[in-house]
């Protein structure tokens, strides 16, 4: 006796439960691949951006000129935003005629930090969701596998004699669950893995120019000059 045992037939005949955590599982790996797709163009954007500003600020432009450009502009890198915040308290510090220098790179640098932890929980959005997919997925199959396993079992308790022509559709359409579960985790976690160390790596790029503007800043703070100051 020949049984069609294609995903499709297996998942047709499996319980209502098997179905219902076959459908939950086929939504979440639909959910967690638009957020890797969005992921994986978003931190492109912000590390090309990254690098144009940074080529930009270190070569050489006066500083209010490259502040007057970026300052508002809601499309640009995370840098261009720190750089701006930094400028931007800076400048106001200096209107309200504050002169120590030490006062002026505090500001300066508080600004900063504020709007790099805007910026590193921007890119870190919707990591969470792929880390629970990974994580639970596969747990959420193997309830399905249970369940499916237990009710093949339950059919065959009524059955006087069983084979494994009679056994195998009923676990067949069982690990279905795991198979599937397995199958929204596994691109998730390597997903959310990949972001992450992406994430790390602009999060030390934006440190490093944190410590490095202020450097400039506490060199220009006694005098004014709106040149970087390492000519």
């Amino acid at each position: 006796m020949n049984q069609d045992l294609s995903i499709v037939n297996l998942i047709m005949h499996a319980s209502l439960a098997v179905q219902l955590v076959i459908a939950g599982l086929l939504l979440m790996s639909l959910a967690s691949w638009s957020v890797i797709f969005s992921k994986f163009f978003a931190l492109g954007r912000i590390k090309a951006g990254n690098e144009a500003f940074e080529a930009e600020f270190w070569s050489g432009k006066n500083l209010n000129d490259l502040f007057s450009s970026v300052n508002g502009r809601l499309d640009g890198a995370p840098l261009e935003r720190i750089f701006a915040a930094g400028m931007r308290e800076f400048l106001k510090l200096r209107e309200r005629r504050v002169s120590e220098s030490g006062a002026l790179l505090d500001g300066a640098r508080r600004a900063m930090r504020a709007s790099f932890q805007r910026e590193l929980d921007a890119m870190e959005s919707h990591l969470s969701f792929l880390a629970s997919v990974g994580s639970v997925s596969p747990y959420v199959g193997l309830f399905g596998t249970i369940w499916g396993i237990m009710h093949a079992f339950v059919g065959l308790s009524n059955l006087q004699q069983v084979t494994l022509a009679t056994v195998a559709p009923g676990i067949a359409e069982a690990l279905v669950a795991t198979a599937i579960g397995l199958f929204a985790a596994i691109p998730a976690v390597l997903a959310y893995n990949r972001f992450a160390r992406q994430i790390d790596r602009s999060a030390i790029t934006m440190e490093t120019f944190i410590e490095e503007f202020s450097n400039i800043l506490q060199r220009n703070a006694g005098s004014g000059s709106g040149h970087q100051g390492a000519d």
